[in-house]
């Protein structure tokens, strides 16, 4: 009986923004990043194979991560003693954040808790998307020179 009550207290603790998150709990497998440059062409954003991961609970907690896979190694074991070269390519070859995501008016709406970039952080990011089966793909906000980041994910079995 009284785990029966503190699963709805619990269920009743979650915004109703959240109600359609379960539809994208778990696991993802980064597929593509790229970024649409303000003529209409698209790059690659992280390199020809960018890894990442994007995990959200039924909740609508989640966590990302993004790596260019060709950042270069420090030269030395120690991450303080990077170079000015070596913490650029590891500042711009990756992005991390991570906090809540709901589904408010047909759009992604991440709540942002902690990040890789500082800026980031206290921010709420609206994002379009498109969900055909296991592919998840949405555009984040336009950088400052009018570049469109396009994340592409695939759900993992």
């Amino acid at each position: 009986m009284n785990k029966q009550i503190a699963g709805m207290v619990l269920a009743s603790a979650v915004p109703a923004a959240h109600a359609a998150v379960p539809e994208l709990a778990g696991t993802w497998t980064l597929v593509a990043a790229d970024v649409q440059r303000p003529d209409g062409s698209i790059e690659r954003d992280y390199g020809a194979a960018p890894k990442g991961r994007l995990f959200i609970d039924a909740r609508g907690r989640y966590a990302l991560q993004i790596f260019k896979a060709e950042r270069p190694r420090f030269a030395s074991a120690d991450k303080a003693a990077g170079t000015v070269d070596e913490l650029r390519a590891a500042m711009l070859g990756s992005s991390t954040h991570y906090g809540t995501v709901a589904l408010e008016d047909g759009q992604l709406v991440f709540r942002i808790e902690a990040a890789s970039f500082p800026n980031w952080e206290g921010t709420v990011q609206r994002r379009t998307f498109e969900l055909h089966g296991d592919e998840l793909r949405y555009r984040v906000p336009a950088r400052p020179d009018g570049g469109i980041p396009i994340s592409v994910w695939r759900r993992m079995p």
